[in-house]
């Protein structure tokens, strides 16, 4: 029974990988066409999700085979990449906001947006249960905080169907801009979090 609910939680870890995969490609694609600085951010983000849900793939594997083992070296290096990329990311979309709110650039439409965040907040949700479910019965604190970090996607699918939402009704451009500052609050988070895994402090992500 422990070995399928291992099984179970590997395989959540791989559609977790394959579906931020494509909403990384697909978010970029119309991030950079509509000119939206929050679609094009959550894009970026989906790929940084990609390198930590790789290292949650080999966590499992490692707990999965012998749950006394210390983190493999992967798992670290895996961690600070993806620390280092939310940093960037973080530092990139701040950089960006000011020229856009010194240039007074206003997005084509968000209407992507709305879209893709609609299609992620279902997507995350489903998975998240999943997750719990599966942490739950395993008593596994790892799976539980991998759990908690995919409500993060969740919360940040919400920043980016909230601002696509109002730029459509009222075509504030600032409202593009402030969805990009609620993905670098969350983006700056996630960064130190992966960092302080990789030191072996252990956190739930935001809860």
């Amino acid at each position: 029974m422990e070995n399928k609910l291992y099984q179970r939680a590997w395989w959540l870890a791989l559609i977790t990988v394959v579906y931020n995969l494509i909403e990384g490609f697909v978010a970029i694609y119309f991030g950079v066409a509509d000119e939206t600085l929050a679609l094009f951010g959550f894009g970026v983000d989906s790929f940084i999700e990609v390198l930590s849900g790789l290292g949650i793939i080999a966590m499992i594997t490692r707990i999965r085979k012998n749950p006394d083992t210390e983190r493999s070296q992967f798992e670290i290096t895996a961690l600070r990449i993806t620390g280092t990329s939310f940093y960037i990311l973080a530092v990139g979309l701040g950089a960006t906001v000011i020229v856009n709110l010194v240039s007074g650039h206003k997005p084509e439409t968000t209407l992507s947006g709305l879209i893709i965040s609609s299609i992620s907040i279902l997507t995350m949700w489903l998975l998240i249960r999943a997750k719990r479910d599966v942490g739950e019965k395993l008593n596994s604190a790892p799976i539980l905080a991998d759990a908690n970090c995919t409500l993060v996607c969740l919360y940040m699918s919400v920043i980016l169907l909230a601002s696509s939402a109002i730029y459509e009704l009222t075509g504030f451009g600032f409202v593009d801009s402030l969805g990009a500052i609620g993905l670098i609050y969350f983006s700056f988070n996630e960064g130190k979090e992966a960092f302080e895994k990789a030191r072996g402090i252990e956190c739930s992500c935001e809860d």
